[in-house]
């Protein structure tokens, strides 16, 4: 099995004070889906050095993180993107990265000076990811942080591009699921018996009886990479469920 913990960083200030809608996370995580990976968190974080710092750190300190970075990677002076991420992943070291200038200098000409061309000042190893828009290139290290601007249009290709590259297939995950009248809370010593190498995902509901009634009943979810570890503690769930003669629906 393979193990990758898929982070998403979104920057920008403009989507937590309500000036624009975040169009990332749905799109990354739906691709994330469809190639049979999910993802371990997400952040919507401001443009902030401190924060992005620290968020880079968390991810850059999970070693089997892989991470997708929305945003801040232009010339403007709110744009921290490109300068963080050298102190985090290159002890600060930068320089101008060769091919990405190339491609600024034919799309600007004399107008990728003196601020366009800072977006090719890169973390040191930096790599490319293709921009079909503009032509102004992300970035990526170490093949698993990725940089990408924060216009969708551009992004989407180049988080496209980068996991057909590096993780197009990820070995499917088997799931099986239960609907029970009952509460979560009567199942809570069951749960305590499954084994960690088990996902358990617990959602309680409640059922509406009538205008002003409703009872409690859960819904139970089972996955794991070894489809007989799921069939095996799926049956002793069935058997705990029709022991106490729960009413229940497969899912």
């Amino acid at each position: 099995m393979i193990v990758k913990n898929f982070y998403s960083v979104i920057i920008g200030t403009e989507l937590l004070n309500g000036r624009r809608s975040d169009a990332h996370f749905e799109f990354i995580n739906g691709e994330l889906q469809k190639r049979g990976w999910e993802h371990k968190g997400s952040f919507i974080i401001a443009d902030d050095v401190e924060l992005m710092e620290a968020t880079y750190k968390l991810i850059r300190d999970d070693k089997n993180s892989v991470m997708f970075s929305f945003g801040g990677i232009g010339a403007t002076p709110d744009d921290h993107t490109r300068e963080i991420a050298s102190k985090v992943f290159r002890d600060g070291k930068m320089a101008i990265q060769e091919e990405a200038k190339a491609l600024i200098v034919e799309r600007f000409k004399e107008r990728a000076f003196p601020n366009r061309i800072n977006m090719a000042f890169l973390p040191i190893g930096a790599k490319l990811l293709k921009n079909p828009i503009n032509r102004v290139p992300g970035f990526y290290l170490d093949e698993r942080f990725f940089f990408v601007p924060g216009f969708p249009e551009m992004a989407q290709a180049m988080v496209v591009e980068a996991l057909d590259s590096f993780f197009s297939k990820n070995i499917k995950k088997f799931r099986k699921g239960l609907y029970i009248e009952q509460s979560e809370e009567s199942l809570i010593e069951f749960m305590k018996t499954l084994p960690k190498e088990l996902e358990l995902s617990s959602l309680p509901i409640m059922k509406r009886i009538d205008d002003s009634s409703y009872t409690p009943a859960v819904s139970i979810s089972l996955a794991s990479y070894e489809e007989s570890l799921v069939e095996e503690h799926y049956g002793k769930l069935i058997k705990v469920v029709e022991t106490n003669c729960w009413k229940y629906e497969l899912e």
